[in-house]
């Protein structure tokens, strides 16, 4: 059975989430963190997307993603490749390191985009690794 097709459109804003295969790490360092910061960056710009927010986790990833152009696909194959490609050079490794698809929840932009900012913010607070907000950085 083929997988459903993504719902692209101009101006479509997504919950997007990835984790590391069999749940594990995707980021093993502060390096790894970086590079993906800077991967992003990129795709964000080469896309067009407009990048609402974001929390890295250790094994995992949200993204708050605009997509003017409705290109969401092309980014995100971008992103997750260039970016396993880089964490498997770095660390000696092969094979995939995100486990199956990103998830891509289409969001309401009126009503939920700032609750949904909240709450991709607060992962860590919720994860109990840190216990105020303002700690929050990359985990």
């Amino acid at each position: 059975m083929t997988r459903p097709l993504r719902i692209e459109f101009k101006g479509a804003v997504y919950h997007i989430t990835s984790r590391g295969n069999a749940q594990q790490a995707i980021f093993l360092d502060e390096k790894d963190f970086t590079d993906f910061l800077t991967v992003l960056c990129s795709v964000v710009k080469r896309y067009h997307f407009i990048l609402h927010t974001y929390c890295l986790m250790n094994n995992h990833y949200h993204l708050l993603i605009e997509t003017p152009e409705g290109n969401l696909a092309k980014g995100m194959r971008q992103l997750n490749g260039l970016f396993t490609q880089r964490f498997n050079r770095r660390h000696q490794r092969v094979g995939h390191l995100f486990q199956g698809r990103y998830k891509a929840i289409l969001v309401d932009k009126d009503n939920y985009l700032l609750e949904l900012c909240r709450y991709v913010d607060l992962n860590p607070v919720r994860a109990k690794i840190v216990k105020d907000p303002k700690d929050c950085t990359n985990y």
